[in-house]
């Protein structure tokens, strides 16, 4: 109680009557109210107690019987609990003491199941919360706005209260987070988390998030990745309630920096990058340097009479990881995008971040683990120069197993051309998982299902690909595809011109539509639906063995093989029966007519290891465990009409295949159609129709996990 009041009246002088009121001092309890609670506890209880006795947890009873009594001595209550109990239930008998039985639970049904999935450390465990559940203030135990002060570590200084009552005059006590990504590369999926955590927290608890790029880096800088930052974003379902830039603060960050010279807390210092590097290195020799000399070399850096490396301006402290005197900024002999050439020195991320945040009133500067050394510079730098002063949190970091995403690496990928560039569907980049066909609020889920952890958190890319296929089975609508084509002609076609055949959008939720697909006489299958010798487990299509075409109502026996000079089977002759006029066939398989000719790609992991930048699991570098099956290209697949209209980042269930999503590089194909009579593959048989897109299909995932991964 002592502890709770000081933290939330942190400025002197204290007031000693409330304090004491606060701790209870001189507050006496007497036997005959501790009696009293006892009983009126025991009595809320008694049907429960008289049931099970001296099974019933007893901690139950003391907690409330506290809660009655804030100052009451512990063990006084607990005698008046255990002489109460006793007096109903009388002494222990044979019964009582013997072990409670276990309770075995029921399973869930798999679907339930399923629902109730959360991961955690890579395995699937407890019912999961929604994001927004996870990030309001009670479940995460944030302080509240302007109460910074209470938080765990806080430096409280004479101007504190003072300037925590301007900062709430700014945001009427809103919470305020910010998103500040570097724009010098993709965002990847552990930018996902942190997306989701910064501007779901602002959202749980009714506030806003700042979109802030860090831009102080000019050599890495592009404009792409300032417009796919932002896209990226917004794809995820989040609005920045602005837009900002550390360069929009560049003037005033300067101001201050020539501030910090003044009262002493930084100096210009000429030592090299290799000298300054590591943990607990020497003071460098110009640390006590005057104030004075220091903003004239200060200056003299702006101006530009120091080549970059030949000085810096480094603060006067010493960080939780052992590093001294962090460089504040640095000359950099490069325009910036923004700012053009005013500027030739940079300010770096441990000056500007805190000092930012400070700007934009931001009330939760929420960080990953790795920034937690930088916690106390955080706090001394904005207290240094008596400015409001946010709170640092940290959560873990959500990494992948199978893949890189270091920006280096990346590059590295597109230049060798392992991949072909940022966006390549088999890359983690937000960017790549969206052309994959990944919906974001599957990825979204998936974040939530992580959790918000303090632990870093590395996931197996199935668990991922599980939140997809749930998004997917309910917003994907079915339609059939033929990767390897095998022509079948029906001798016996029931109506003398194509019938219209009605196919669920949905099969399990007819409710939703229907669309038409042409039936007619030639039709294309899968090769391996059919087999002329066959095992004993074989269900598909063979002679002698006939099969139900899917949605038609009808079933097709084969009639004669039609090979090549070479033996290859080309096409077959069938006849059909309707459904209620045959016996039930063992499968049902799926069919296209009058198709659509596109080109699908098929997937797998980069990396044939999962850590493909372990020198432990992969001497040779992450660029010799690529996996040369990583992308197949199906540039025979067929598929049905119904998608003839469908736009880039479209998604359909290809029914017995799996999810698939249109390619962006469809904007740049002609469609085919395969000819009536033709003999696909053999592409003379497609004729290209003006001027509309061929599709190109990426498979996003598989319908079910493969067993055989991991």
């Amino acid at each position: 109680a002592a502890l709770d009041y000081l933290k939330s009246h942190p400025l002197e002088p204290l007031d000693t009557a409330a304090f004491e009121q606060a701790c209870g001092v001189g507050v006496s309890v007497s036997p005959e109210q501790i009696e009293e609670a006892v009983e009126a506890v025991v009595s809320r209880h008694r049907a429960e107690l008289l049931a099970e006795r001296y099974r019933f947890n007893m901690g139950l009873l003391m907690g409330e019987a506290r809660s009655r009594l804030r100052w009451a001595d512990g063990k006084t209550i607990k005698n008046e609990v255990d002489l109460q109990v006793l007096h109903l239930l009388g002494p222990k008998t044979e019964a009582d003491l013997e072990k409670k039985p276990k309770t075995t639970k029921a399973r869930p049904a798999p679907a339930e199941k399923q629902k109730a999935a959360v991961v955690e450390n890579g395995e699937v465990g407890t019912e999961a919360l929604s994001l927004l559940e996870q990030l309001r203030g009670e479940a995460l135990k944030f302080h509240k706005p302007g109460e910074n002060y209470k938080t765990e570590g806080y430096v409280v200084t004479p101007n504190t209260m003072a300037l925590l009552k301007q900062h709430l005059a700014v945001t009427g006590g809103q919470v305020r987070t910010r998103f500040p990504p570097e724009p010098n590369g993709i965002l990847h999926i552990g930018h996902a988390k942190a997306i989701n955590f910064n501007f779901g927290y602002a959202k749980a608890n009714g506030g806003v998030c700042f979109l802030r790029y860090d831009d102080t880096n000019p050599e890495k800088e592009e404009e792409k990745y300032f417009t796919a930052i932002r896209d990226m974003v917004e794809w995820l379902g989040y609005q920045p309630y602005a837009v900002t830039h550390a360069s929009d603060y560049f003037d005033q960050l300067y101001t201050w920096a020539l501030e910090l010279i003044r009262r002493g807390h930084a100096y210009v210092c000429h030592q090299k990058v290799e000298e300054i590097k590591g943990h607990n290195p020497a003071p460098s020799p110009w640390r006590d340097r005057p104030a004075e000399e220091s903003l004239l070399l200060f200056e003299d850096m702006r101006k530009g009479k120091f080549g970059e490396g030949e000085a810096t301006l480094r603060m006067k402290l010493v960080m939780e990881d052992g590093k001294m005197d962090p460089v504040a900024y640095r000359v950099k002999f490069t325009p910036h995008h923004r700012t053009g050439d005013k500027w030739c020195i940079y300010p770096t991320y441990d000056y500007t971040h805190c000092l930012c945040d400070s700007i934009e009133h931001i009330t939760h500067s929420l960080c990953t683990k790795e920034f937690q050394a930088r916690r106390s510079s955080y706090f001394w730098l904005c207290n240094a120069l008596d400015v409001y002063c946010p709170v640092q949190w940290e959560y873990g970091r959500l990494n992948l197993l199978y893949t890189v995403v270091s920006k280096r690496k990346i590059i590295r990928l597109v230049e060798t051309g392992a991949v072909r560039d940022w966006d390549d569907p088999r890359l983690f980049t937000l960017t790549a998982l969206r052309r994959r066909g990944f919906p974001a609020e599957a990825i979204n889920n998936f974040c939530a299902r992580v959790g918000v952890t303090v632990a870093q958190a590395t996931m197996e890319p199935h668990l991922l690909e599980a939140c997809v296929r749930e998004v997917l089975n309910e917003k994907a609508p079915r339609a059939m595809a033929v990767l390897e084509p095998l022509k079948v002609t029906i001798t016996n076609f029931p109506a003398p011109e194509a019938l219209d055949v009605l196919v669920p959008n949905f099969p399990a939720d007819e409710s939703r539509g229907f669309h038409k697909v042409p039936f007619e006489p030639t039709i294309y299958i899968e090769e391996t639906d059919f087999r002329e010798d066959v095992d004993k487990g074989y269900k598909r299509l063979a002679p002698g063995q006939p099969v139900g075409l899917r949605h038609t109502g009808y079933v097709i026996a084969v009639q004669n093989v039609i090979k090549d000079a070479g033996g290859r089977i080309m096409e077959l002759e069938v006849t059909c029966t309707k459904s209620d006029a045959a016996d039930k066939p063992k499968a049902f398989i799926h069919w296209v007519s009058e198709p659509l000719a596109c080109e699908v790609r098929l997937y797998e992991r980069l990396f044939l290891h999962k850590n493909p930048e372990d020198p432990a699991e992969v001497p040779g570098g992450f660029l010799s465990d690529l996996n040369p099956d990583s992308l197949r290209v199906v540039d025979t697949a067929l598929v049905d009409r119904s998608v003839v209209s469908a736009q880039p980042f479209s998604k359909f269930q290809f029914e017995r295949l799996g999810y698939f999503s249109v390619d962006p590089d469809s904007s740049a194909r002609k469609v085919r159609l395969a000819e009536r009579g033709g003999s696909v593959p053999s592409r003379r048989v497609l004729r290209a129709l003006p001027p509309s897109p061929q599709l190109v299909f990426n498979r996003t995932v598989t319908l079910k996990e493969d067993p055989g991964k991991d």
